[in-house]
């Protein structure tokens, strides 16, 4: 049993949703000795490119700096929040349309659904334009019915490039997976980093990755997530780390894995008439198409609330990918220990958002060290039922009770929701979601400290972020974001997440204001089978794996 459960731990946490994962890595450890080692080409063509160097003739580097005229200010770079779905969307679809000549992105995941068919529509009609697009996809999720992705790096003046890719078959995901194993250190250690950036002047960094369940469009589970819109010198910075990313000898022109044949040949097939209902359509796009339709083209950038501030990049090196979870630690100079650097200074106020939270020794040190100073700290994360990843759960419920007895304010967001999922709070908005009802998911990764100084990135604070994968972060000194951060986070502690207490040694689930729920003295919304096998995990998976 501990081999298995260390088994399911390993695997990224995109794969480890499943309440049948227990039985599906059994499957998996079983099969391993039928599968062969595949390889990766060795002569392969990467022609160097870069960033933009000169984007003042560019409609995008005219506007940053008139606006830098305008604010008078000796901050080089700029701000905007972007906390709901509606936004997310429609700010790329407007820098797609606003580029004359690059854009370029990052991502971990890109799904083939409605939301990017649309986005990538309008890449499609930029690169015919003359914009020159370059597409840096993390190789672990483009499977199954996500290959198809891949097909967009054979159109003109598009790259596509896949970082770290794994050389086995893309028929399905968990094919992907079990024929993987067999490498299972490389296969954990993944790309992680999300920039979306437009002619090296307007960059879109954080949480979200590119598709339906990101942009509140899914009728099942929808993350909320955390961006933010950075245009200058920032924009410039982030350029640099793709670049870095890009030209890495990790990256491989999709090209030099598949043929477009191969990628067609992948196609999901028709839909059987067993999946069409007595009015004659399909029962997967009739809901779905009339919510993708409803998000707006683009969003007027000149019309957000953009702050100038002092700000600096955290981001590890694309080198810590080839490295051992060993050297990363030695290191001591990742993204998350960038953030954790900037955590100890807080002096009044740590704010902490973070999906998947498993601190390890050294981070609970660090907690315990805040509340000896008196540092009142908050803690927002994924309850057992609106997380994605049962063993990352696992991991952070062996620390719940001892950051509870620490003084730590621990809130655990509620999976069941009414309306629309789009941003923080009850979620019933309607910016841009999924109608009837959804589940939650938190997703976004921000740190407010002392309301100074707010931190949004790709990285959770567990040691999976601080040992394998890649992280990208931008951490700006600013009241005025810091403050509007915390006004859209601290709704949804009292009105969409449970407050977790210890009571006479039991732990309490604390209901949501207003909910109309009792309060819990277990995982809430959680069935049995899943608290059982949190119960079954917890011993065995190690903290750096989950």
């Amino acid at each position: 049993m501990a081999k298995l459960s260390f088994a399911m731990s390993a695997l990224p946490k995109q794969i480890q949703h499943s309440r049948s994962q227990l039985g599906l890595c059994l499957f998996c450890l079983m099969s391993l000795w039928l599968t062969g080692c595949a390889s990766l080409p060795s002569e392969v063509q990467r022609p160097t490119s870069l960033a933009l160097t000169d984007n003042t003739d560019t409609r995008l580097g005219k506007a940053v700096a008139s606006r830098a005229a305008e604010a008078s200010t000796r901050n080089d770079s700029a701000f905007a929040l972007v906390g709901s779905a509606e936004l997310a969307f429609s700010s790329r679809m407007a820098l797609i349309r606003a580029a004359d000549k690059t854009l370029d992105l990052q991502y971990y995941a890109i799904h083939a659904d409605d939301s990017t068919d649309r986005m990538f529509d309008a890449l499609r009609d930029a690169a015919g334009r003359g914009v020159r697009v370059r597409i840096l996809l993390d190789d672990f999720n483009t499977a199954g019915k996500n290959a198809q992705i891949l097909k967009f790096a054979f159109e003109n003046n598009v790259e596509m490039r896949l970082f770290n890719p794994l050389p086995s078959n893309r028929a399905s995901a968990l094919w992907r997976i079990f024929s993987s194993l067999s490498d299972a250190a490389r296969l954990q250690r993944r790309m992680h980093n999300k920039l979306f950036v437009a002619d090296n002047a307007v960059a879109i960094a954080g949480g979200r990755n590119l598709g339906d369940t990101y942009f509140g469009q899914s009728d099942g589970v929808n993350f909320v997530d955390i961006d933010v819109l950075a245009a200058g010198r920032m924009a410039r910075d982030l350029s640099r780390s793709f670049d870095g990313y890009w030209n890495n000898p990790l990256a491989y022109p999709v090209q030099s894995l598949m043929r477009a044949t191969d990628i067609e040949a992948l196609k999901p097939q028709p839909v059987s008439p067993a999946a069409v209902n007595p009015s004659g359509l399909t029962t997967t796009s009739a809901t779905t198409t009339s919510t993708i339709a409803a998000l707006p083209d683009s969003t007027n950038l000149r019309l957000l609330s953009w702050t100038w501030a002092a700000s600096t990049m955290l981001v590890d090196k694309p080198s810590k990918i080839a490295e051992d979870a060993d050297a990363a630690e030695a290191s001591n100079s990742t993204t998350v220990d960038g953030l954790l650097s900037l955590m100890a200074r807080a002096k009044t106020d740590l704010l902490v958002v973070s999906p998947y939270f498993v601190p390890g020794q050294a981070m609970m040190k660090q907690f315990a060290d805040l509340r000896s100073s008196g540092v009142r700290v908050r803690v927002l994360t994924n309850s057992l039922a609106s997380n994605d990843a049962v063993a990352a759960h696992a991991g952070y419920a062996r620390y719940r009770e001892d950051l509870i007895a620490m003084g730590v304010e621990i809130y655990e967001m509620r999976a069941e929701r009414r309306g629309t999922v789009s941003s923080f709070g009850s979620g019933s908005g309607s910016a841009g979601g999924s109608s009837g009802a959804s589940r939650a998911s938190l997703h976004a990764k921000a740190v407010v400290i002392d309301n100074r100084l707010l931190v949004v990135g790709s990285m959770n604070l567990d040691l999976r972020s601080k040992l394998q994968n890649s992280e990208v972060a931008i951490a700006i000194r600013s009241r005025p974001l810091a403050s509007q951060a915390t006004a859209l986070i601290e709704p949804g502690l009292s009105t969409g997440a449970y407050r977790v207490e210890l009571v006479n040694g039991q732990l309490i689930w604390r209901a949501p204001a207003g909910s109309g729920l009792p309060d819990a003295t277990s995982e809430p919304d959680a069935s049995l089978g899943l608290k059982l096998l949190v119960k079954i995990i917890g011993p065995f998976a190690p903290d750096e794996m989950l």
